[in-house]
């Protein structure tokens, strides 16, 4: 052997990014790419990382063929879809193969606890994708919209579900706690300084009479 590499393993490879043979899209469902190529390649990743060992032939088409099946139904919508989709894939079935080996009647009980540890580090792996996609997706956020409520003097605002005028689905509305008004609280009327009192006639000089206690200070004076 001269140790000179022939003239094909010494040409450099040539790579086409806009083939319009490839760019057709006919398999984006599988992997979210407008490339096949790289559906292609994403769809065989996701079927090797398969536990084919035990499978016979048959088996094992029905393998590819529900792994293929699994990523179409979650959808790629993009590239990133696509590969989340191959992890989420191959993190199950990991995670299954390692809690059939944990269940197996002869595993002694180091193996079955170092299956089960593996498979939940694959399970959190898995929520761990899910989230990611979800997120990626939208799903994971949440639009709040606050509005301003202006209370006018004598005015309520209402809090709950209102139901309509001339009765409707009461059906609902029964089901649902009453809506409670936010009111102003009434303020007490303020007394006038003459309201609320009793007139006291007021007698003249010769009508006048003294207060118990006077009269009884008098009529000790007259008896010493």
């Amino acid at each position: 052997m001269t140790g000179k590499k022939s003239a094909k393993e010494a040409m450099p490879a040539t790579v086409v990014a806009n083939d319009p043979d490839d760019l057709k899209g006919t398999l984006k469902n599988i992997g979210g790419s407008r490339s096949d190529h790289w559906n292609n390649i994403l769809a065989n990743q996701t079927v090797q990382a398969l536990w084919l060992k035990h499978s016979d032939p048959a088996t094992r088409d029905k393998q590819y063929s529900a792994t293929i099946a699994a990523l179409v139904g979650i959808g790629p919508k993009d590239e990133l879809e696509g590969m989340m989709a191959a992890q989420l894939i191959a993190a199950h079935n990991a995670a299954m193969e390692c809690y059939r080996r944990a269940m197996i009647g002869e595993q002694t009980f180091e193996g079955r606890r170092e299956n089960l540890a593996q498979a939940n580090k694959l399970s959190r792996t898995y929520a761990t994708l899910l989230e990611a996609l979800n997120r990626h997706r939208g799903k994971g956020q949440q639009k709040v919209t606050v509005e301003h409520v202006h209370v006018h003097s004598g005015g309520q605002a209402v809090v709950g579900v209102v139901e309509p005028a001339g009765g409707g689905d009461r059906t609902k509305s029964e089901d649902q706690p009453h809506a409670k008004p936010i009111a102003h609280a009434p303020e007490p009327a303020m007394r006038r300084p003459d309201e609320g009192r009793e007139a006291v006639p007021v007698a003249g000089d010769a009508e006048r009479s003294l207060p118990a206690a006077r009269r009884a200070v008098a009529g000790r004076a007259e008896g010493q």
